[in-house]
């Protein structure tokens, strides 16, 4: 499945021009407010008809502005999830959800209701109402309705914005196992280099209109630019649950042949997970310390170091077949005498990998 975007489109003076493909798994269009993020993603869904350009889906032409082809949003069988749940207040949980199945009768098939239900964790609240529920829950039940519609695409513009830490906690499980369970592909439109580093499959940079950078999600956020900043740069980890210690609330997350301690997460043995390291949060050592309370302490090698930018360097480090970025002064560097090819120690408090 794959979706293929060519379009420019102008709105008073701001215009959008982007030429993208996304395929199964989470692209993010990851850029600052006013960017041209959702007026990406409402041409894509057909909310918004662009000026020149062509869109496809599957090979499924939806726009063509030389043969002024062009698909409305209710024939796209695309599914979108809003910053605002959008539900019927009138309605159960239960019967917002049959709404979902109602539109997949229009078309054809539909998803598993029961399916659905146990994916996003809604059993026990379908007989709640809209007003009963939290912001967290009442995203999920978003997201259970595009779903039972039998989407071809799911389309998600900024879902969390409205949410607080709590309840983005609460959901950021669920969008998961969305991810890796759900067969369809997910355009997902963020401003939160956390939740992207989470989600996203490939990242799509969007800066006034244009895309300044793409590609996967490990490489796009271990690079300061104008719109991820070198506090929020880092390196993207997948990784697997190995072990738990539950007496210190502990887990062990092996990633290559890399042991990294996180605070517990509940999560069975073997889980698949992600873990976003800051740069600014590795430091480095040319032999193993002790006497300390951190504790990763990982054996690695200067890939490569990057050139110095306000005083700071970039130190890419292979860590047993996972790359790290450590950002250390252009004065350690000098001092430690560090240099591609060298033996250090990589050292990473456990409490700044909080998930």
């Amino acid at each position: 499945m794959s979706l293929e975007v060519d379009i420019r489109h102008r709105l008073g003076a701001f215009s959008v021009d982007a030429t993208f493909s996304a395929d199964k798994g989470v692209t993010a269009l990851f850029g600052r407010s006013g960017s041209g993020k959702t007026s990406l993603i409402n041409i894509i869904a057909g909310l918004l008809r662009p000026q020149s350009g062509r869109l496809s889906f599957n090979g499924d032409v939806l726009f063509d502005g030389d043969k002024r082809v062009f698909v409305p949003a209710h024939k796209r069988r695309f599914g979108y999830v809003f910053q605002e749940a959008r539900l019927f207040p009138h309605l159960s949980v239960r019967h917002n959800l049959g709404y979902g199945r109602w539109l997949a009768r229009r078309s054809r098939g539909g998803a598993d209701f029961s399916r659905i239900v146990e994916l996003l964790g809604v059993g026990a609240l379908l007989d709640r109402a809209p007003a009963n529920l939290s912001g967290g829950e009442k995203q999920r039940i978003a997201i259970g309705r595009a779903l039972l519609s039998n989407p071809r695409l799911l389309l998600m513009d900024e879902p969390m914005a409205a949410l607080d830490e709590d309840r983005k906690a609460e959901i950021l499980p669920y969008l998961e196992r969305l991810r890796d369970e759900a067969d369809i592909p997910i355009i997902y439109v963020s401003h939160s280099v956390a939740e992207v580093a989470r989600l996203a499959t490939k990242v799509i940079i969007l800066e006034n209109g244009r895309i300044s950078a793409s590609g996967d999600a490990a490489t796009i956020l271990s690079q300061p630019s104008s719109t991820i900043s070198r506090r929020e740069a880092g390196a993207v980890i997948d990784g697997s649950v190995d072990e738990t210690d539950t007496e210190h609330q502990i887990t062990i997350v092996r990633a290559g042949k890399a042991e990294i301690r996180v605070p517990h997460l509940n999560a069975p043995i073997g889980k698949s997970v992600r873990l976003q390291i800051a740069a600014r949060d590795v430091m480095l050592a040319t032999s193993r310390p002790e006497g300390l309370s951190a504790l990763n302490i990982l054996p690695a090698t200067i890939i490569e170091i990057g050139e110095p930018a306000q005083g700071m360097v970039d130190v890419r480090l292979d860590c047993g077949g996972v790359t790290i970025v450590s950002r250390v002064t252009a004065l350690s560097r000098d001092m430690l005498g560090l240099h591609a090819g060298k033996p250090v120690h990589a050292i990473i408090k456990s409490v700044a990998l909080d998930l």
